[in-house]
């Protein structure tokens, strides 16, 4: 008796050579159609017979005819067909970008200046596919990314910090200098250089975790720790506070590019900081087409933003994360 082998599973071309040797009505004529020798296509119906656990075929005159079971394979085997058929066109559409999806998550500065353009770009070079954002700061868009809700992380680290997490693969978009933001009222000239120190005694105002953590890092090299009387992550909020004299701040290049200055100040800090600005996916994802034309449409896009205090970095390859130890990115001339 015939016992079926389940760690064995049909394809479609034993479907193919069932339905075959159906409508030819032999092994032999089966095989000649299908480019196959008659011992090979008689040893792949013992291999079918052997999978399905029953005979599939048996002798009828000079010929042979289908069993029960056999009809069944060939009866199912033309919708098999189809559907693989169909299966492959919609692959090859999603490889060449005729189809599929990227889904991106970004904090709100790099929303607001480097996702509008590449999305917009990425839609119009490739209609049919799908791309959607959601706003998260950099802790909560790589959780996204390692859940697989989203394909790709913009996020920002401080730029003398190594990447925390090395399997993940890490595109540098920019390097973004952190500026010193002074209500107008003080009457100090736009552009010029401020040392922190001399702003010891003013309270300040900082934003998320990451960026408080760097403000405060950057004030202990300049001698003294800020007194944070406000909290927002609300950039705007930020220039209305300082625009109100009640307090002074670091902002972000980038976030500075999209936001109106009026009545406040913005000069390069002493000491300085910055932030690196990447795209961020799972190892192997920048091999997906649509993920990798995302990646191109974020180059270009960062590319434009560039400015005095916004450094875009040299079109590269993906890398994985570098380990401690190894070489600082360095930004374009």
């Amino acid at each position: 008796m015939l016992r079926a082998m389940p760690a064995r599973t049909l394809d479609a071309a034993a479907l193919r050579l069932v339905r075959t040797v159906h409508e030819a009505g032999s092994v032999t004529a089966a095989a000649r159609e299908l480019g196959l020798t008659q011992p090979a296509a008689s040893q792949q119906l013992r291999v079918i017979e052997r999978t399905v656990g029953t005979p599939v075929v048996v002798r009828a005159g000079r010929g042979v005819r289908l069993t029960e079971a056999g009809l069944v394979l060939a009866r199912n085997a033309a919708a098999v067909e189809s559907a693989l058929a169909a299966t492959l066109e919609e692959v090859a559409a999603v490889a060449s970008l005729r189809a599929g999806r990227v889904r991106v998550a970004a904090f709100p500065s790099a929303a607001a200046t480097l996702l509008p353009g590449a999305l917009a770009a990425l839609r119009q070079a490739h209609p049919g596919l799908s791309t959607t954002f959601a706003e998260a700061e950099p802790p909560e868009a790589l959780a996204e990314l390692a859940a697989g809700r989203v394909d790709v992380a913009l996020v920002f680290r401080d730029a003398d910090a190594e990447p925390a997490d090395d399997r993940l693969r890490r595109v540098p978009l920019v390097r973004d200098e952190v500026l010193a933001v002074l209500p107008a009222a003080d009457g100090r000239e736009p552009g010029t250089p401020v040392d922190l120190a001399d702003l010891a005694g003013r309270p300040w105002i900082a934003g998320c975790p990451q960026c408080r953590a760097q403000l405060v890092g950057t004030c202990a090299r300049a001698g003294f720790t800020p007194r944070v009387d406000f909290a927002t992550d609300d950039y705007l909020a930020v220039l209305g506070l300082v625009r109100a004299g009640l307090g002074v701040a670091t902002l972000p290049g980038l976030a500075l590019a999209a936001l109106p200055h009026a009545g406040v100040t913005v000069h390069p800090a002493r000491p300085g900081a910055a932030r690196v600005v990447e795209a961020v996916t799972e190892p192997g994802t920048a091999r997906v087409p649509a993920v990798a034309a995302a990646l191109d449409a974020l180059r270009v896009a960062a590319s434009s933003v560039a400015q005095p205090h916004v450094h875009t970095y040299p079109r590269r390859t993906p890398t994985a994360t570098r380990h401690a130890g190894a070489s600082p990115l360095t930004p374009a001339g």
